[in-house]
């Protein structure tokens, strides 16, 4: 029985095969990075494009964290062009978590909640370096879809320029390709929040 070898591939088709994947990522993907373009320089609606939280410029790669999920996973392993259902985060962060950390918790709860259909389009997660064990008693209570990351062994997480959790708890909110693109504090109101994340949801139906 003679065994059959598939024919090498001509130039033409290994090019054509090329045109094909970078038009599949093209549709799959394009809206996504023209919505990023657009919110970040109002570009095309310069009137009615502005954001509330303050940019992450240029934006860091989620996986600078470092941080692992409850799952024990790599928190990146989430997101990316490659991932199917990527969704957004909003990311809590601080040191020891005290009144101004907890009123962040409750805000992304709420701001979550408040986006009605588009609710399951956001995930939530913290990364607290101590939690008091009075919110501890309280967490699965209050907080039970809120996830609790851990730095990966042997590191220490890379924050965004201006990011100290240990100083100032902030929310950071996270794209579907992982890119942390924006922040909060607590000078920012839930109105403000729900309406950048409204924004980003409405130009972009990735994630």
């Amino acid at each position: 029985m003679v065994e059959q070898t598939e024919s090498p591939r001509s130039p033409e088709q290994v090019r054509r095969g090329r045109r094909m994947a970078l038009l599949l990522f093209a549709v799959g993907f394009g809206p996504m990075l023209l919505a990023t373009i657009m919110y970040y320089t109002g570009w095309m609606n310069p009137t009615e494009i502005s954001n509330n939280g303050v940019l992450v410029q240029p934006p860091l790669a989620v996986a600078e964290l470092q941080l692992n999920g409850a799952d024990g996973e790599p928190l990146s392993d989430r997101f990316g062009p490659e991932v199917e259902n990527a969704e957004w985060l909003m990311l809590v962060t601080a040191g020891s978590c005290a009144k101004e950390c907890e009123e962040l918790l409750y805000l992304a709860r709420q701001v979550n909640i408040a986006l009605g259909k588009s609710a399951d389009r956001l995930s939530r997660a913290a990364y607290l370096e101590q939690i008091p064990a009075d919110l501890a008693a309280r967490w699965e209570k209050e907080y039970a879809t809120m996830e609790q990351l851990e730095h990966q062994p042997g590191s220490s997480p890379i924050w965004p320029e201006g990011v100290v959790p240990s100083q100032t708890p902030e929310i950071l909110l996270v794209d579907p390709f992982g890119n942390i693109m924006m922040r909060y504090n607590s000078d920012h109101s839930g109105k403000q929040m729900l309406k950048d994340l409204k924004q980003l949801m409405k130009l972009s139906q990735i994630g």
